[in-house]
């Protein structure tokens, strides 16, 4: 079977811990790297091709937006979905090539696996 690979973005180690237990604990889902910016993002995903980036919104240097925005305009891109602390009504996203935004409170099992099976691809 194979298993999506998962690059997580985000800034924050507490963060960064809830999403790789909510991804280990996913089956068919495992991480393959981490990263804590914008910047890194499209360097891990470069280096590791992970099938779905779990992105935070809010990141030093690059944000996640446009960093989501670089990512999904290369030709394998991968699949992005965007997580913040925010309500999705707080955050402009329209356009950047995300295939969904997720908040972080809510962020389990059944909303990756869901996520990642409606995401169009």
């Amino acid at each position: 079977m194979h298993q999506v690979r998962v690059l997580i973005v985000d800034d924050q180690e507490t963060f960064l811990r809830a999403m790789r237990a909510v991804v280990t604990a996913t089956d068919g889902f495992v991480v393959v790297g981490e990263a804590r910016s914008g910047e890194q993002s499209l360097q891990a995903t470069e280096t590791l091709a992970p099938d779905l980036v779990l992105m935070d919104v809010h990141l030093p240097g690059i944000d996640g937006i446009e960093a989501t925005r670089l990512l999904t305009t290369s030709s394998n891109a991968p699949v992005v979905l965007l997580l913040s602390t925010y309500s999705q009504d707080q955050v402009d996203a329209a356009g950047c090539g995300a295939a969904a935004y997720l908040e972080k409170a809510g962020f389990g099992p059944d909303r990756l696996s869901a996520a990642w099976a409606a995401a169009d691809f």
